[in-house]
């Protein structure tokens, strides 16, 4: 079986550059994680290394299938200087961790919450999963194995989060379009809901 890790490296620094800084995380009985940090002009972007080692398989299924299913990694982009978001580290491997802990299948438009600030002192404890295939081409693998899929995350607030459970991720979505919201702004307010 392809060892799939130096593929999706190899596609992050094909886009990204060379990480300037990387931290591994390992949960108990969970395959360990890294986080690579990419800094370009006044933006730093944090990869996630290792949720695609496995495709995520559905919780209920009686077997997890070793090859077919989705993989994906995570991807935040934060403006520089204005946080100290390296500390995002942890609750990003927490994350990339879920469809192994959790049995998480995470796909474009969902909510993930870390239930803590995602760095210290942020108005954000969740995220919204955006749609792949932007900033990183998706990674095609040998048949039988689905593409690996880069997903942006855009931090909500709490008051975000709960508008998108009842109204939709596109409607959250054309709320912060129509807004001007620059999800990039590591300090930003929640966007206007009523």
């Amino acid at each position: 079986m392809v060892d799939v890790l130096p593929l999706v490296e190899a596609r992050l620094t094909t886009a990204l550059g060379e990480p300037d800084a990387r931290a591994a995380v390992t949960f108990l009985g969970t395959d360990r994680i890294e986080v690579l940090r990419f800094s370009e002009g006044d933006v730093v972007r944090y990869a996630t290394l290792g949720m695609s080692a496995h495709p995520m398989t559905d919780p209920t299924a009686m077997l997890a299938d070793p090859v077919k299913g989705p993989r994906a990694e995570l991807v935040l982009s934060v403006r520089a200087g204005l946080a100290d978001t390296d500390k995002v580290l942890r609750p990003l491997a927490v994350l990339a961790a879920a469809p192994q802990v959790e049995g998480l299948i995470v796909t474009p438009g969902a909510s993930l919450d870390v239930g803590e600030p995602l760095w210290p002192g942020a108005p954000f404890t969740s995220v919204l999963v955006g749609e792949p295939g932007g900033l990183i081409e998706d990674l095609e693998l040998d048949d039988p194995m689905e593409p690996v899929r880069f997903l942006p995350l855009l931090p909500m607030t709490p008051n975000e989060a709960a508008w998108k459970r009842v109204h939709g991720a596109p409607a959250l979505q054309e709320r912060w379009l129509a807004n001007g919201t620059d999800l990039r702004d590591p300090a930003r307010r929640s966007v206007p809901l009523d």
